[in-house]
């Protein structure tokens, strides 16, 4: 396992580097490591790494979560509630809409497949989409309409909205029926995950602060660790009540930022901040990479021109869907196309659930994964090109009297 993590930092951060000295998204280069020296590849990466890949990608997405967490003006968030909450929901489905209507044609398979094969491409990538828009709210670019927030808040509740879709149309695929409560569960998993984010964010202020009281100085690093740890028991807590009640754990962990962000005083905050983009750095290449690895570059080859055109049309009605949740919010059209730009990535989820309807049994499996493969590798470097090169074009930068004010 050693020297596949040495293979993970010093590979993919040398591609990453090599991508930035020539104008392309670190992200690209981190990918391409992951596919190369994947077990599709060159399988230079041990199965003890692979075993533990998705948790190793999760605690690596909790750690730019929380950085965001520390990072988000909720007064400005509040300025674009409605469009953040339909950007959870509305684009995925106008995508899972093109391929039920689209798909069977185009790739001829039945309705149910197809709406299978929707709900796993029909999720945008938090991995590609959350470190942006954390260094745009640093930036303050954007961050006066209220974009960056209301982009990360929809992309961090449109995997939820989107799991319960696929596992409710596998379970149809499977002979099964839909569970009405499986869609109660939606709103459910997203109320009770920003609550208990909130109460063990609001503990652990009450903790540090009676502790500063009573002389104890609990340095930054350790707070950190604390952070980190009740950060890994919420998404346990996932887990655990899992069957029992639905509750989103990373929603929960960037919940307990935001509470300690409004509690602390503002220098604490910058550094805790501060402290997360560090280990960000390790946490993106671990990211990134392993998400590579995950990609069979067979199943790419395998899907054809035909699954070419069925993601670039899905596309299409996803940015129609995007454009529907910016009715009514005042934003120019630069700024409704850059929301449409930074919707495209896919890359976590494809990678988590994409094989899954083929270790079903599914007869649509096989395509299914080649669809979400073909759909990594598209979007993930257009959607970060994209973003790295629009947001300065098309957003606008606050001034220093705007922040002040």
């Amino acid at each position: 396992m050693l020297t596949s993590l040495a293979l993970v930092f010093l590979l993919g951060l040398a591609a990453a580097a090599l991508c930035s000295r020539i104008g392309l998204p670190r992200i690209i280069g981190m990918l391409l490591t992951g596919i190369l020296i994947g077990p599709y590849v060159l399988n230079w990466l041990d199965d003890s790494i692979l075993s533990i890949s998705s948790e190793l990608r999760q605690m690596a997405l909790i750690i730019i979560l929380i950085k965001a967490g520390l990072s988000l003006n909720l007064s400005d968030l509040k300025k674009v509630g409605r469009p953040a909450v339909m950007m959870a929901c509305v684009p995925a489905s106008c995508e899972i809409l093109a391929f039920f209507l689209l798909a069977p044609h185009i790739l001829g398979i039945n309705r149910i497949e197809a709406a299978v094969m929707g709900a796993v491409l029909g999720a945008v990538s938090p991995a590609v989409v959350v470190p942006r828009m954390v260094q745009l709210m640093e930036e303050k670019r954007g961050t006066g309409q209220g974009i960056p927030q209301m982009i990360l808040a929809g992309a961090s509740c449109d995997d939820i909205y989107v799991i319960v879709l696929f596992s409710t149309f596998v379970g149809m695929a499977q002979g099964g029926s839909a569970n009405m409560m499986d869609f109660v569960n939606i709103p459910v998993s997203i109320v009770l995950g920003v609550a208990l984010g909130a109460a063990v964010g609001l503990l652990l202020h009450l903790f540090l602060e009676t502790a500063y009281r009573h002389g104890c100085y609990v340095r930054n690093s350790t707070k950190v660790i604390l952070i980190l740890g009740l950060s890994f028991l919420l998404m346990a807590v996932e887990t655990w009540l899992k069957g029992i009640v639905s509750v989103s754990g990373l929603l929960a962990v960037m919940s307990m930022a935001c509470v300690l962000k409004i509690k602390s005083p503002e220098k604490v905050t910058k550094r805790l901040s501060a402290k997360f983009g560090k280990l960000w750095i390790a946490a993106e290449a671990i990211l990134f990479v392993l998400v590579g690895a995950a990609v069979d570059i067979r199943c790419a080859v395998q899907a054809g021109a035909a699954a070419v055109l069925m993601i670039a049309l899905a596309l299409v009605f996803r940015a129609v869907g995007v454009s529907l949740c910016m009715l009514g919010t005042g934003l120019n059209r630069k700024e409704r196309l850059f929301c449409v730009i930074a919707y495209l990535p896919k890359a976590t989820v494809q990678a988590a659930i994409g094989s899954v309807p083929l270790s079903m049994g599914l007869p649509c499996g096989q395509l299914v994964l080649s669809v979400a493969v073909l759909a990594i590798l598209i979007t993930a470097p257009l959607g970060a090109i994209g973003i790295d090169r629009t947001a300065g074009r098309l957003l606008v930068q606050e001034s220093p009297s705007d922040i002040a004010e």
